[in-house]
C-alpha cells in the first residue's frame, strides 16, 4: 500500500480506502461487511469512510460493531463521517450548529469511537451562514471529537469562503474536500479546484472512481441485476447509468482496449488513473464482494503501467 498526506496536513491516508455507501447496512450482510473491512485493513488500507445518511445511520452502526469486534489499535486506522441528511424533521438536516453538534454525537455512538478522524459537511447549506458551520466544526475539534473537518461537493468559491471566514474569526479551517472524480468527471477536480491545492493545501478523498460502475464495463447492456443501480430507492442511479451508458459506450470500449493492452482490467485501470493525479490523497473504493475489493486494490501497483503515452491516449479519448 502507498500512503499520502492529506493535503498539507501531517496525517497520512492510504492511497486506497474503503467506503460504505449503499453497501453497509443495505446491500450486503454484516458478515460480508466485516470481511471487506478486514481484507482492506490487512492489505494496508487505513481509512474507512461513512456518513450519517448512509442507510439512515445503519451503515455507521454496522461499521462501529465491526471496529469494536476487530479491536484494531486506534492509531492504526482513520474513520470518517459526513453531516447533512440526518432526518426529515426541522433541525435534523443541514449544517446548523444544532444539527452539526447533535449529528456528531450520534455518529460517535454508532461508530463506537471517541473521536472522528475526518468529519465532512456532506453538501453546502444555503440556509446556514458558513461562519456558523465553520465555528461548530472548529469547536468539535477543540472538544477533541473531530481531528480534521472538511467539505464534500462544495464549489471552489464556497471552500474559499470557508477559509476566509476561518482566518477572519480565528477558527480551524477545512482540511479536505470529498468530490466525485473519475475519467468521465474531471472538470471540477482538475480545473475549478486548481488554485485550492496550492493556496490552501487542500487534501481530497475522492469518490466514484468507476463512475457508478460505467468504468467496469459491466453496464454495457444497461444496469446489471445485483448492482446498486437496481436497489430499491436508487432509480435515479439506474436512470443515470442507462443515460450515460449509451452516451459513453464508445469511450468505454476504447478505454477497455488500452487497459487490456497493458494487462489491466478496466476497473483497475480507472482507479489507477485517479491515483496518478498528485492532488488525490485517497481513492474511496466501494465493494460488495471480496473479489471485487481485492482486484481494485491492485491499482496501487498498476500506476506504473500508466505511462505518459498511455495518459495522453486517455486524454484524447475522454477529454476534460
Amino acid at each position: 500500500m502507498q500512503y499520502r498526506r492529506l493535503g498539507k496536513a501531517g496525517v497520512q491516508v492510504s492511497a486506497l480506502s474503503l467506503g460504505s455507501w449503499v453497501t453497509f447496512g443495505q446491500q450486503i450482510s454484516d458478515d460480508v461487511a466485516a470481511d471487506l473491512m478486514k481484507t482492506a485493513y490487512d492489505k494496508g488500507v487505513n481509512f474507512f469512510d461513512n456518513a450519517e445518511a448512509y442507510a439512515g445511520g445503519r451503515s455507521e452502526t454496522v461499521m462501529g460493531n465491526i471496529l469494536h469486534r476487530m479491536e484494531w489499535p486506534r492509531d492504526t486506522f482513520l474513520v470518517s463521517s459526513k453531516v447533512f441528511w440526518g432526518g426529515s424533521l426541522p433541525n435534523q438536516e443541514g449544517l446548523s450548529r444544532k444539527h452539526v453538534m447533535e449529528a456528531c454525537n450520534k455518529t460517535l455512538k454508532r461508530l463506537q469511537v471517541d473521536y472522528l478522524d475526518l468529519y465532512f459537511c456532506h453538501r453546502p447549506d444555503p440556509n446556514t451562514p458558513i461562519e456558523e458551520t465553520a465555528r461548530a466544526m472548529s469547536d468539535l475539534i477543540h472538544q477533541g471529537k473531530v481531528l480534521y473537518w472538511g467539505t464534500s461537493e462544495w464549489s471552489a468559491q464556497e471552500i474559499a469562503q470557508a477559509h476566509a471566514v476561518a482566518r477572519e474569526c480565528h477558527l480551524v479551517p477545512p482540511t479536505m474536500e470529498q468530490p466525485m472524480y473519475n475519467l468521465f468527471g474531471r472538470f471540477r477536480f482538475e480545473k475549478e479546484y486548481a488554485r485550492l491545492y496550492s493556496e490552501y493545501g487542500m487534501g481530497t478523498t475522492i469518490w466514484s472512481p468507476l463512475a457508478s460502475g460505467l468504468l467496469t464495463g459491466k453496464h454495457k447492456g444497461g444496469p446489471q441485476e445485483g448492482t446498486r443501480a437496481t436497489l430499491k430507492d436508487y432509480d435515479w442511479l439506474k436512470n443515470q447509468i442507462e443515460r450515460e451508458g449509451k452516451e459513453k459506450a464508445e469511450k468505454v470500449e476504447k478505454l477497455a482496449v488500452i487497459a487490456k493492452d497493458i494487462g489491466l482490467s478496466l476497473a483497475v485501470f480507472s482507479v489507477a488513473w485517479c491515483l496518478k493525479n498528485p492532488h488525490v490523497s485517497t481513492v474511496i473504493l466501494g465493494a460488495s464482494k471480496i473479489e471485487q475489493l481485492t482486484e481494485n486494490l491492485q491499482a496501487v501497483e498498476a500506476q506504473e503501467k500508466l505511462t505518459p503515452d498511455v495518459m495522453k491516449q486517455v486524454d484524447e479519448i475522454v477529454g476534460i
